[in-house]
């Protein structure tokens, strides 16, 4: 997230940040597997390579972002404990 989309959020209530959090992360996601696995715009579908390699990419996205959002939880509580 940029420093412009964070600003924006400022005066949302927690619910609705959340969403555009979530909502953000989406687009992040799409982006960032079109752009690394799409490269033939001759065709409608997707070729199986280009539609394995955006499997790939949306999983290995997915389980990062659990693994940093996992790791921020346990620092959190370790921080927690320490006070």
């Amino acid at each position: 997230m940029d420093k412009n989309m964070l600003a924006g959020l400022e005066g949302l209530p927690e619910e609705d940040k959340a969403r555009m959090s979530a909502m953000i992360d989406h687009l992040q996601l799409r982006d960032r597997c079109f752009n690394d696995c799409v490269d033939n715009f001759t065709r409608k579908t997707l070729q199986k390579q280009e539609e394995t390699c955006v499997m790939r990419c949306a999983e290995k996205f997915l389980k990062h972002s659990m693994r940093v959002g996992l790791r921020f939880a346990e620092l959190n509580s370790q921080a927690a404990t320490q006070d």
